[in-house]
């Protein structure tokens, strides 16, 4: 009879069960010191090759293995403390049918009536202990049963509590509670902006471990500048007031939130209590599209048993509690290497560095380039040709190499050079204004590259909205292969083309990250197209659809039309709040550089570069010759002072069903009014359609008016008197600021 599996195992088993646990116990090391040099995927895929090894062969499981373990070593420059009640880790699902598969276990042993959904903030775990409502001890997670003491970096965070509130409810005679500390977004853009003004450290590659390396500070004084913040999400040990002796108080997750909340403590106002699995999955779907609605990082969904005596009951493994586990959503911060880094030109003329990378996911889609905004960037990120980078992609923009993974250097890397000449048309480059940081190519007109950037801008969502001008057609426009000429001059002659321009053009297919030619996978040669003319020589249907759309744009309002010229500075934003003002082209052109300036949202930066946009004969030919081609050039049917939503803000949120989101912002900006991203004091309404998330939420808190999408109807035909009276936040029932 053989022996049993886990005493037979294979000596290169045990060679990589002890390569991945030293391994993963430095990657833990480095990850609490704020250093790693892998990104959470890979930390999470070796983990799950060790519990692989581990689960085949039970007798290489010991104390000391990463998969017995929670968090890290503890540093030698914090005190030691233990924690009343063991901090555990949770187990992870990276999609539903792991997801599933936790849910049947757990109701297999006990009847579930109801889950609390939370968001997974990405942030540091602290352990608070209060004593009869006084915080006495603030301590890292460390190894989920010592930690380190951080109790006077704590003090410093000020929605942390030192005395519990105790109008509602005695305080307890003893609390632990759990929660995550994190430095917002925003706050976390702010200073690292602050700390490369001053050059006092390195910035932080991202606000985890800027809130890490915030508490870990020595001086107290250092982390109070830090706007970090907490959100309270457990309990570990208990006892109740003496007057509550006896109580059971906490008998449910959500429960234990709301009493949480009454003593002080910082909760989400973002979990949510469900009864199904369905609507669980619904949660985790929400915020797997709206991701940064938060005012922080997430990377997944945390999902618990929400009654506690089932908590008890399900109890827990040796590292994880069997009542909850994290749902992970696809990382947004991935490591991979930088095979080179190249230069492209933009619309305006910038040329920007960009990085060639080893293929990766990242946020759930393939990414092989990524921007680096200039030399000085390149520079200060200290990123080297042949580095192992880390990649991070937030949401829809372009994916930004944060920085080098430093410890994994070979000696092979090289800097990059900056090229003194532009990469589409040999122009020697340079500032366009002293102390610039950006390098521009000034053959502005004739520059291929610039030119077919301009005309695929022309067609985006955010200017004329021209679906069948993509990428491609703009590259066949601009760039044909000889002996075909150019259609397009420039973006002037946009509005006159003609079918008999378009059907003899064959071009290569530039890949828009990079402007180089596609290759065709059997050839391995450029890609060509003939893109206007099918296989007989005839008008393919896209050119119908071409001159159509075309057709369509001319009528879009003013501002598109502004923002469609390219002119540098002038937005969505911008092109709004001219085009509200002098509501015509010509009132623009022939305004004075102050006159601008004084237009609210405006300013000198912008008013100077219209003025000068302006100035150049090229540009006033281009307005010319689309206002002689049938382009809108005035906002017409109002006098000035006379549009229902003069001056008033407004924010739209969630989805509408008449309306698409820049739909909405037309109708406003139509009638005189500015639409908005943020609320504040100053909003005149929000209105909100299906998941408007914590816009809705911060306009309840203020006391702006809350419209829904009747509501809304009213607004732009009868103006604010009228919607006022048909908000579904009535202003008695509005929380106190």
């Amino acid at each position: 009879m053989s022996a049993p599996d886990n005493i037979e195992v294979p000596d290169e088993v045990r060679a990589r069960h002890a390569e991945l646990c030293r391994d993963l116990d430095d990657h833990s090391y480095r990850y609490y010191l704020g250093a790693p040099i892998i990104s959470d995927a890979e930390y999470d895929r070796l983990m799950l090759e060790l519990r692989e090894i581990e689960e085949r062969h039970p007798i290489l499981v010991t104390q000391d293995s990463p998969t017995q373990k929670v968090g890290a070593p503890i540093s030698v420059d914090f005190a030691e403390v233990e924690h009343l009640v063991r901090m555990e880790s949770l187990g992870n699902a990276f999609d539903f049918d792991e997801l599933n598969a936790w849910a049947d276990r757990a109701s297999a042993e006990v009847p579930v009536d109801g889950y609390l959904c939370e968001l997974k903030i990405d942030g540091l775990a602290v352990d608070l202990v209060y004593e009869r409502g006084r915080l006495i001890r603030a301590a890292t997670r460390g190894d989920g049963r010592v930690g380190e003491d951080i109790t006077l970096n704590v003090r410093t965070i000020g929605v942390i509590p030192e005395r519990l509130d105790e109008s509602v409810r005695p305080a307890p005679e003893l609390l632990e509670v759990r929660g995550e500390v994190f430095l917002p977004v925003e706050d976390f853009e702010e200073l690292n902006r602050r700390i490369a003004a001053d050059g006092s450290h390195a910035p932080f590659a991202n606000p985890r471990n800027a809130a890490a390396g915030s508490l870990r500070q020595k001086d107290p004084r250092v982390t109070a500048t830090r706007p970090l913040s907490m959100i309270v999400h457990g309990v570990g040990a208990y006892t109740p007031a003496a007057e509550d002796a006896g109580a059971t108080v906490f008998t449910s997750q959500s429960q234990a939130y709301r009493l949480l909340g009454e003593w002080g403590l910082p909760l989400s106002d973002r979990y949510k209590v469900v009864a199904t699995m369905d609507e669980v999955r619904d949660y985790v779907s929400h915020y797997q599209e709206h991701r940064h609605d938060p005012a922080y990082e997430i990377d997944g969904i945390v999902i618990k048993v929400d009654d506690i005596a089932l908590q008890r009951r399900l109890g827990s493994t040796s590292r994880a509690p069997r009542w909850a586990i994290a749902y992970k959503y696809p990382p947004e911060e991935v490591t991979t290497r930088l095979i080179d880094i190249k230069v492209g030109v933009g619309r305006t003329g910038r040329v920007t560095p960009y990085g060639v990378m080893e293929p990766v996911v990242v946020a759930g889609s393939e990414v092989e380039f990524a921007t680096l905004h200039n030399a000085q960037e390149v520079a200060r990120k200290g990123v080297l040709i042949g580095d192992v980078v880390v990649l991070r992609k937030a949401g829809d923009v372009i994916p930004e190499i944060v920085g080098p993974v430093v410890e994994r250097r070979d000696g092979n890397e090289r800097e990059f050079v900056m090229p003194e000449t532009c990469p589409e048309c040999g122009t020697p480059l340079g500032q366009q204004k002293e102390g610039d940081v950006d390098l521009r190519c000034p053959n502005a007109r004739s520059c291929p590259g610039q030119l077919r950037e301009r005309v695929a801008f022309i067609a985006g969502r955010k200017a004329l909205d021209i679906e069948a001008l993509g990428y491609v057609a703009a590259t066949a426009l601009t760039q044909p292969l000889e002996p075909s000429e150019p259609a397009l001059r420039d973006e002037g002659d946009l509005f006159d083309l003609t079918v008999e321009q378009l059907l003899p053009i064959r071009t290569h297919v530039l890949d828009p990250d990079t402007t180089e030619p596609k290759t065709d996978p059997k050839t391995g040669e450029p890609k060509v197209v003939s893109f206007f003319a099918n296989m007989k020589g005839e008008p393919k249907k896209t050119v119908e659809k071409l001159f159509e759309q075309l057709e369509e744009a001319k009528s879009k309002p003013l501002w598109r039309v502004l923002v469609s010229l390219s002119i540098r500075h002038v937005g969505p934003r911008a092109a709004e709040d001219l085009a509200r003002h002098f509501r015509s082209m010509d009132a623009i052109r022939e305004a004075t550089e102050e006159e601008l300036a004084a237009v609210d949202g405006i300013g000198p930066t912008i008013a100077r570069s219209v003025r000068e946009w302006f100035e150049v004969d090229w540009h006033a030919e281009i307005v010319r010759k689309w206002a002689a081609a049938g382009v809108r050039m005035e906002d017409e049917g109002h006098e000035p002072g006379s549009r229902l939503l003069e001056g008033v803000t407004v924010v739209v949120t969630g989805s509408l069903e008449g309306f698409t989101r820049d739909g909405a912002k037309e109708a406003v900006a139509e009638e005189g009014g500015r639409a908005t991203a943020s609320v504040s004091k100053k909003t005149a309404f929000v209105v909100v359609g299906d998941a408007p998330g914590s816009k809705y939420d911060k306009a309840v808190k203020l006391g702006v008016p809350v419209l829904d999408e009747a509501g809304f109807r009213v607004l732009l035909e009868q103006g604010p008197e009228a919607a006022e009276k048909l908000r579904i936040n009535p202003p008695e029932e509005t929380e106190a600021e």
